[in-house]
Protein backbone atom coordinates (compact mmCIF):
# COMPACT_ATOMS: atom_id res chain seq x y z
CA UNK A 1 0.00 0.00 0.00
CA UNK A 2 1.22 3.48 -0.70
CA UNK A 3 -0.39 6.33 1.41
CA UNK A 4 -0.51 9.80 -0.06
CA UNK A 5 0.03 11.06 3.17
CA UNK A 6 2.96 13.01 3.79
CA UNK A 7 3.98 12.75 7.50
CA UNK A 8 6.68 15.03 9.09
CA UNK A 9 6.34 14.82 12.54
CA UNK A 10 3.92 13.80 15.45
CA UNK A 11 3.55 17.37 16.92
CA UNK A 12 3.12 18.85 13.55
CA UNK A 13 0.43 16.07 12.64
CA UNK A 14 -1.05 17.17 16.16
CA UNK A 15 -1.28 20.68 15.77
CA UNK A 16 -2.53 20.32 11.73
CA UNK A 17 -5.20 16.97 12.12
CA UNK A 18 -4.73 15.15 15.51
CA UNK A 19 -6.56 17.50 17.26
CA UNK A 20 -9.33 17.67 15.08
CA UNK A 21 -9.45 13.73 14.66
CA UNK A 22 -10.17 13.77 18.49
CA UNK A 23 -13.09 15.74 18.40
CA UNK A 24 -14.31 13.55 15.17
CA UNK A 25 -13.96 10.59 16.82
CA UNK A 26 -16.67 10.72 19.64
CA UNK A 27 -19.49 11.25 17.15
CA UNK A 28 -18.12 8.92 15.32
CA UNK A 29 -18.01 6.25 17.67
CA UNK A 30 -21.51 6.89 18.59
CA UNK A 31 -22.38 6.47 14.69
CA UNK A 32 -20.71 2.94 13.97
CA UNK A 33 -21.86 1.26 17.44
CA UNK A 34 -19.98 -0.05 19.92
CA UNK A 35 -20.10 -2.42 23.16
CA UNK A 36 -18.80 -3.65 26.31
CA UNK A 37 -16.83 -7.10 25.34
CA UNK A 38 -16.36 -6.76 21.73
CA UNK A 39 -12.73 -6.60 19.90
CA UNK A 40 -12.21 -3.65 17.73
CA UNK A 41 -9.39 -3.07 15.01
CA UNK A 42 -8.77 0.54 14.10
CA UNK A 43 -7.10 0.61 10.78
CA UNK A 44 -4.31 3.67 10.14
CA UNK A 45 -4.82 5.08 13.89
CA UNK A 46 -2.57 7.66 13.01
CA UNK A 47 -1.12 9.21 16.40
CA UNK A 48 -4.23 7.39 18.53
CA UNK A 49 -7.38 9.57 18.19
CA UNK A 50 -10.05 6.63 17.56
CA UNK A 51 -7.54 4.26 19.47
CA UNK A 52 -7.94 5.73 22.87
CA UNK A 53 -11.42 6.80 21.92
CA UNK A 54 -12.23 3.47 22.09
CA UNK A 55 -10.94 2.12 25.14
CA UNK A 56 -12.87 5.10 26.89
CA UNK A 57 -16.27 3.91 25.16
CA UNK A 58 -17.01 0.65 26.59
CA UNK A 59 -15.00 -2.10 28.31
CA UNK A 60 -13.83 -4.00 25.30
CA UNK A 61 -12.14 -6.95 25.34
CA UNK A 62 -9.44 -6.00 22.52
CA UNK A 63 -8.36 -2.74 20.39
CA UNK A 64 -5.79 -3.58 17.86
CA UNK A 65 -4.60 -0.53 15.86
CA UNK A 66 -2.38 -0.16 13.02
CA UNK A 67 -1.22 2.74 11.07
CA UNK A 68 1.76 2.48 7.65
CA UNK A 69 3.69 4.96 9.33
CA UNK A 70 6.20 4.37 11.77
CA UNK A 71 5.92 7.91 12.80
CA UNK A 72 2.60 7.47 14.11
CA UNK A 73 2.84 3.99 15.38
CA UNK A 74 5.50 5.22 17.66
CA UNK A 75 3.98 8.22 19.01
CA UNK A 76 0.70 5.95 19.80
CA UNK A 77 2.95 3.47 21.12
CA UNK A 78 4.39 6.12 23.61
CA UNK A 79 1.12 7.12 24.93
CA UNK A 80 -1.04 3.93 25.82
CA UNK A 81 -1.00 3.01 29.28
CA UNK A 82 -3.62 0.38 28.64
CA UNK A 83 -3.17 -3.53 28.33
CA UNK A 84 -6.05 -3.66 25.66
CA UNK A 85 -4.60 -1.89 23.34
CA UNK A 86 -1.64 -2.88 20.67
CA UNK A 87 -0.44 -0.92 18.42
CA UNK A 88 1.40 -2.24 15.60
CA UNK A 89 2.76 -1.05 11.75
CA UNK A 90 0.41 -2.55 9.10
CA UNK A 91 -1.38 -2.16 5.69
CA UNK A 92 -4.66 -1.29 5.27
CA UNK A 93 -4.58 -3.28 1.93
CA UNK A 94 -3.23 -6.34 3.37
CA UNK A 95 -4.21 -6.80 7.08
CA UNK A 96 -1.73 -9.02 9.42
CA UNK A 97 -5.07 -10.88 11.25
CA UNK A 98 -6.60 -13.81 10.35
CA UNK A 99 -10.50 -13.93 9.02
CA UNK A 100 -13.45 -13.02 11.08
CA UNK A 101 -11.30 -12.22 14.01
CA UNK A 102 -12.76 -8.59 15.10
CA UNK A 103 -16.74 -7.71 16.08
CA UNK A 104 -15.76 -4.21 14.33
CA UNK A 105 -13.01 -2.56 12.15
CA UNK A 106 -13.15 0.86 11.82
CA UNK A 107 -11.20 3.55 10.35
CA UNK A 108 -11.16 7.57 10.65
CA UNK A 109 -9.45 9.74 8.30
CA UNK A 110 -7.61 7.03 6.34
CA UNK A 111 -9.64 6.06 3.49
CA UNK A 112 -8.72 9.05 1.45
CA UNK A 113 -5.47 8.55 1.55
CA UNK A 114 -5.03 5.19 0.53
CA UNK A 115 -5.27 4.77 -3.36
CA UNK A 116 -6.64 1.32 -3.05
CA UNK A 117 -9.40 2.38 -1.00
CA UNK A 118 -11.28 -0.72 -2.13
CA UNK A 119 -8.94 -3.07 -1.03
CA UNK A 120 -9.05 -1.45 2.43
CA UNK A 121 -12.26 -1.97 3.04
CA UNK A 122 -12.45 -5.62 1.74
CA UNK A 123 -9.73 -6.20 4.08
CA UNK A 124 -11.33 -4.77 7.20
CA UNK A 125 -14.68 -7.44 5.70
CA UNK A 126 -12.91 -9.95 5.98
CA UNK A 127 -11.06 -9.42 9.74
CA UNK A 128 -14.73 -8.81 10.83
CA UNK A 129 -16.85 -12.08 11.67
CA UNK A 130 -20.50 -12.30 10.44
CA UNK A 131 -22.70 -9.74 11.77
CA UNK A 132 -19.91 -7.46 12.73
CA UNK A 133 -19.58 -3.98 11.94
CA UNK A 134 -16.94 -2.07 9.10
CA UNK A 135 -16.81 1.77 9.72
CA UNK A 136 -15.36 4.48 7.98
CA UNK A 137 -15.31 8.40 7.71
CA UNK A 138 -13.24 10.75 5.76
CA UNK A 139 -13.13 14.61 5.08
CA UNK A 140 -15.66 16.45 2.68
CA UNK A 141 -12.71 18.40 1.25
CA UNK A 142 -14.90 19.61 -1.52
CA UNK A 143 -18.08 20.49 -0.03
CA UNK A 144 -17.39 20.82 4.28
CA UNK A 145 -13.82 21.89 4.49
CA UNK A 146 -14.07 25.65 4.29
CA UNK A 147 -10.86 26.16 6.01
CA UNK A 148 -8.47 24.35 3.58
CA UNK A 149 -10.84 25.16 0.94
CA UNK A 150 -9.82 28.95 2.02
CA UNK A 151 -6.03 27.75 1.32
CA UNK A 152 -6.37 26.06 -1.59
CA UNK A 153 -8.61 28.96 -3.41
CA UNK A 154 -6.19 31.35 -2.86
CA UNK A 155 -3.41 29.55 -3.59
CA UNK A 156 -5.35 28.15 -6.85
CA UNK A 157 -5.86 31.86 -7.90
CA UNK A 158 -1.91 31.85 -8.74
CA UNK A 159 -1.63 29.23 -11.51
CA UNK A 160 -2.21 26.11 -13.35
CA UNK A 161 -0.08 24.09 -11.14
CA UNK A 162 -1.78 25.12 -7.86
CA UNK A 163 -5.33 24.03 -9.14
CA UNK A 164 -3.66 20.35 -10.16
CA UNK A 165 -2.87 20.58 -6.51
CA UNK A 166 -6.37 21.30 -5.33
CA UNK A 167 -8.22 19.31 -7.67
CA UNK A 168 -6.11 16.21 -6.61
CA UNK A 169 -6.70 17.33 -2.99
CA UNK A 170 -10.78 18.19 -3.45
CA UNK A 171 -11.37 14.53 -5.32
CA UNK A 172 -9.25 11.86 -3.21
CA UNK A 173 -10.35 8.55 -3.37
CA UNK A 174 -14.44 7.93 -1.59
CA UNK A 175 -14.78 11.53 -1.25
CA UNK A 176 -17.55 12.13 -3.64
CA UNK A 177 -20.83 12.64 -1.97
CA UNK A 178 -21.83 9.12 -2.22
CA UNK A 179 -18.74 6.88 -2.57
CA UNK A 180 -18.37 5.55 0.39
CA UNK A 181 -21.38 4.12 0.53
CA UNK A 182 -20.78 2.43 -3.16
CA UNK A 183 -17.19 1.33 -2.34
CA UNK A 184 -19.13 -0.28 0.98
CA UNK A 185 -21.89 -1.54 -1.36
CA UNK A 186 -19.02 -2.93 -3.74
CA UNK A 187 -17.58 -5.33 -0.93
CA UNK A 188 -20.71 -6.97 -0.19
CA UNK A 189 -21.45 -5.61 2.84
CA UNK A 190 -25.14 -5.10 3.81
CA UNK A 191 -27.61 -2.57 6.01
CA UNK A 192 -25.21 -0.01 4.44
CA UNK A 193 -25.86 3.75 5.91
CA UNK A 194 -24.06 6.45 4.67
CA UNK A 195 -24.10 9.84 6.67
CA UNK A 196 -22.41 13.45 7.65
CA UNK A 197 -20.51 14.47 10.71
CA UNK A 198 -20.04 17.93 11.62
CA UNK A 199 -17.37 19.43 14.02
CA UNK A 200 -15.83 23.05 14.42
CA UNK A 201 -12.33 23.51 14.25
CA UNK A 202 -11.39 26.31 16.42
CA UNK A 203 -7.64 28.59 15.64
CA UNK A 204 -6.45 30.77 18.41
CA UNK A 205 -5.39 32.89 15.58
CA UNK A 206 -3.10 32.76 11.64
CA UNK A 207 0.09 30.69 13.42
CA UNK A 208 -1.99 28.48 14.89
CA UNK A 209 -3.46 27.72 11.26
CA UNK A 210 -0.32 28.08 9.46
CA UNK A 211 2.42 26.51 11.27
CA UNK A 212 1.88 22.85 10.71
CA UNK A 213 1.09 23.52 6.81
CA UNK A 214 4.49 26.00 6.82
CA UNK A 215 6.52 22.77 8.11
CA UNK A 216 5.50 20.58 5.64
CA UNK A 217 2.78 18.74 7.01
CA UNK A 218 0.08 16.76 4.74
CA UNK A 219 -0.63 17.74 1.68
CA UNK A 220 -0.87 21.58 2.25
CA UNK A 221 2.33 21.50 3.60
CA UNK A 222 3.79 19.07 0.33
CA UNK A 223 2.49 21.62 -1.54
CA UNK A 224 4.03 24.78 -0.23
CA UNK A 225 7.20 22.81 0.68
CA UNK A 226 8.11 22.66 -2.66
CA UNK A 227 7.64 26.27 -3.38
CA UNK A 228 10.96 28.70 -3.08
CA UNK A 229 11.14 31.36 -0.71
CA UNK A 230 9.20 34.55 -2.44
CA UNK A 231 6.91 32.31 -3.53
CA UNK A 232 5.90 30.62 0.11
CA UNK A 233 6.38 34.58 1.31
CA UNK A 234 3.14 35.16 -1.25
CA UNK A 235 1.24 32.28 -0.40
CA UNK A 236 1.74 32.66 3.53
CA UNK A 237 0.55 36.75 2.96
CA UNK A 238 -2.44 35.93 0.47
CA UNK A 239 -3.83 33.17 3.01
CA UNK A 240 -3.32 35.00 5.97
CA UNK A 241 -5.53 38.02 3.98
CA UNK A 242 -8.11 35.44 3.47
CA UNK A 243 -8.31 33.92 6.97
CA UNK A 244 -8.65 37.37 8.64
CA UNK A 245 -10.87 38.24 6.34
CA UNK A 246 -10.44 41.99 6.52
CA UNK A 247 -10.34 41.97 10.85
CA UNK A 248 -7.87 41.64 12.89
CA UNK A 249 -5.82 38.72 13.33
CA UNK A 250 -7.04 36.52 16.07
CA UNK A 251 -9.66 33.42 16.91
CA UNK A 252 -11.22 31.85 13.78
CA UNK A 253 -13.97 28.92 14.11
CA UNK A 254 -14.80 26.75 10.82
CA UNK A 255 -17.41 24.26 10.27
CA UNK A 256 -16.16 20.82 9.11
CA UNK A 257 -17.90 17.59 7.85
CA UNK A 258 -16.65 14.64 7.65
CA UNK A 259 -18.86 11.72 5.00
CA UNK A 260 -19.20 8.16 7.56
CA UNK A 261 -20.27 4.72 6.54
CA UNK A 262 -21.15 1.67 7.94
CA UNK A 263 -22.06 -1.81 7.13
CA UNK A 264 -22.73 -5.21 8.30
CA UNK A 265 -20.21 -8.22 7.47
CA UNK A 266 -23.64 -10.49 5.96
CA UNK A 267 -24.50 -13.48 8.26
CA UNK A 268 -23.71 -16.85 6.69
CA UNK A 269 -20.51 -15.07 5.36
Amino acid sequence: MTSSFTVRSAAGYEQLMGRWSRRLAEPFIAFAGIADGERVLDVGCGTGSLTFALAQSAKLDEIAAIDYSPVFVAEAQRRNSDSRISITQGDACALAFEDKRFDRAFSLLVLHFVPEAHKAIAEMRRVVRAGGTVAAAVWDHLGGMPSMRMFWDTIAARGPEARRSRHQYFFQPMMRPDALRQGFLSENLVDVEQTSILIRMDYKNFADYWEPIASGEGPLGKYVSGLDADRLAEAEEAVQAAYQGGEPDGPRSFVSVAWACKGLVPEGD
